[in-house]
């Protein structure tokens, strides 16, 4: 899906993968592995809204890199601080520079994922701040979700999700690489495709900017291989091991390398991000295969298991 519906023949495939092989128990094992800052709850619990029966997958069917960021912030700066012995009082909380999204996007998402993240507060300035939190790549917002919204103070990042344009960040970014405050990245992708056919500006090309800066950024989701082992884990509880495990996406550098590094199977489709990177044999979409090994190279010599067009019947 691009975030609003689902692509073309994706539903259909899906059902029959689940539900429509010959014996039943060839059913396929579905699992979903998402590069959203969003928590695995709440992305199962938009599917049915895209079409998509959350029975068609396995319990817990999904393992996003907004669920894997909030776990490691929750244990790295969200424990609650110990009483002071001295003073009696418990030290201040740990505070983070919040990039989001905007309210109107998904409030209920936005406010699951911080509510995941333990005791730590949101700072309202560089100078208090102890670690940064790229979780989306349209605001800075400076107080918590629950605070009410019609009371939400954030600032624009300007035309960086629409264009890449990093005018506003920048000096932000600088502010924190000069104070050493650690990132971490809860959605890695660099750009995305939107629901009105646009492409979207991500969280991940953040997380690049202050590496090149010289700051320090931990990263989840794809193309990570602890990202791929959380989602073998799972299948692995309904009985199906590695070896029986492909992975499919549209993304060389996510999807691909991630499924190589983590030593499975994997689909490239070539009608997604990279569909203007493809030459075609003719109208039905079939890649052209010196395009393809063209591309592969291009990219770094990464090659997938298998290719297919679009992911549909």
């Amino acid at each position: 899906h691009n975030g609003k519906q689902a692509l073309a023949g994706a539903t259909e495939c899906v059902e029959f993968l689940a539900t429509q092989q010959p014996q039943k128990q060839q059913n396929k094992k579905l699992i979903i592995l998402s590069n959203t800052s969003a928590s695995s709850r709440s992305t199962l619990g938009r599917l049915p809204k895209l079409g998509f029966p959350k029975e068609h997958f396995i319990p817990g069917g999904a393992v996003t890199s907004g669920e894997e960021a909030s776990r490691h912030i929750a244990a790295t700066y969200g424990t609650p601080p110990p009483l002071s012995v001295e003073t009696n009082d418990h030290p201040r909380k740990k505070k983070a520079i919040w990039f989001t999204w905007e309210a109107s996007s998904n409030p209920t998402s936005m406010a699951g994922f911080l509510s995941q993240c333990g005791d730590i507060e949101i700072a309202t300035s560089v100078e208090e701040a102890d670690f940064v939190i790229t979780h989306g790549s349209q605001v800075w917002r400076k107080q918590n979700m629950d605070d009410g919204e019609e009371n939400l103070d954030a600032m624009s990042l300007g035309s960086f999700m629409s264009e890449g344009n990093f005018d506003v960040l920048d000096p932000i970014l600088k502010e924190c690489c000069d104070r050493n405050l650690p990132m971490v990245c809860a959605n890695p992708d660099f750009v995305a495709h939107l629901g009105d056919g646009s492409t979207g500006h991500m969280p991940g090309k953040i997380g690049e900017r202050y590496e090149e800066m010289g700051g320090s950024c931990i990263s989840f989701g794809k193309p990570h291989k602890s990202h791929f082992d959380a989602c073998l884990r799972e299948l692995g509880k309904v009985g199906v091991s590695k070896d029986r495990v492909v992975h499919v996406g549209d993304s060389l550098h996510h999807d691909i390398v991630g499924a190589n590094s983590a030593g499975i199977a994997s689909i490239f489709v070539t009608g997604g991000i990279h569909c203007k990177d493809v030459d075609l044999v003719d109208e039905t979409g079939i890649p052209c295969r010196a395009s393809l090994e063209a591309l592969f190279e291009k990219e770094g010599n990464i090659v997938p298991t298998h290719v297919v067009p679009m992911f549909k019947l």
